[in-house]
Order: structure tokens, then sequence, then C-alpha cells
């Protein structure tokens, strides 16, 4: 049994001690509720939170705080990156933008998984090879029967902490 006195997890919880830190950045890839949800989130748990919209209308409407950018920006091994709107018409071409970092640390796309991913097409008809669309994650997330942005959020969010962190998710430990 571990003591919870010499538990360094248990310092960091209770306020004791901080956590360790990084660079970590989150980019949101389009300005949805679903956006402004794993943002705002996503800065509480540490991430630097960077928002990918080319339409400068659509950028104001997210007030998450985070940096707003028109292009992906360089994407390194501290640096997860998730499309919260697979309908748009620039899906293709910012997933291309964002697979020509190949130290991407994460690339995702959120959508329903019974139903095809429209960036497999997207890219495709891009020229984007089969190699580096197998880089792209699809479903995104842990399976907790999410349906709301925030709840969407709070899965995906856990799914890139479980993964940085070599776990499996869920209530396995």
């Amino acid at each position: 049994m571990v003591d919870e006195a010499d538990d360094a997890a248990c310092d960091v919880a209770h306020g004791r001690a901080e956590a360790a830190g990084g660079d970590r950045t989150l980019v949101a890839v389009f300005a949805s509720p679903v956006a402004r949800s794993l943002l705002t989130f996503g800065h509480e748990l540490g991430f630097r939170p960077v928002l990918v919209e080319p339409d400068s209308a659509r950028a104001a409407a997210v007030d998450s705080g985070a940096e707003v950018v028109s292009r992906v920006p360089e994407l390194d091994e501290d640096t997860d990156l998730v499309v919260t709107d697979h309908h748009r018409d620039e899906l293709g071409e910012l997933l291309r933008e964002a697979l020509a970092w190949p130290k991407a640390r994460w690339i995702g796309v959120l959508g329903n998984p019974r139903h095809p991913g429209p960036h497999v097409g997207a890219l495709t008809a891009l020229g984007v090879g089969p190699d580096d669309i197998a880089r792209v994650h699809r479903p995104v997330g842990l399976n907790i029967g999410s349906r709301t942005p925030p709840e969407i959020a709070v899965a995906t969010l856990a799914g890139l902490i479980a993964d940085r962190n070599g776990r499996p998710g869920g209530f396995e430990f």
C-alpha cells in the first residue's frame, strides 16, 4: 500500500506541490462550440490553447482565451491537434498542413465512428498518401457517451491525457 504522505501525485492533487510542467500545446481547428470548450478546458489542464480558423468572423465568435491563427502553426512532439468540424470545405487543406509536420504528437478529427471519415477522401484528393492519412486519429477521445460540446471536449481531453501518459483510459489502472 502506498502511503499518501509520500505520493507525489497526491501532493499535486492537494496543492502541496506543482504539477510537472511542459510546453504542451492544444490546437483546435475550426471555430465551433466543441472548440470553445476544448480550448477553455485545455487551458485549465495546462495546455497552451490555439485556435486555427481561416474565417475571422467565425474566429471572433469563439471566446476561449486562445491564440487565434488562420493557418496551422508549427506542430511538434508537444502538440496535439484536433479538428472540431469535419464538414468544412477547408478540412483536407488544413489537415494536409498539419501532416506536413512529421513531429506532431497527435492529430485527430472529431466525428461519429459509425460513419466514414470525410478527411480520408479530402486528403486523398489532395494527393496525400495512405501512410500520412493513417496518422490521423478518428474517433478521438474516450467513449463516455458524450453528446454535448462540453462532454465531447472532456472525452477528447481525457483521451489525449491518457495517450500522453501511456495509459489506456477508462477504469483500468
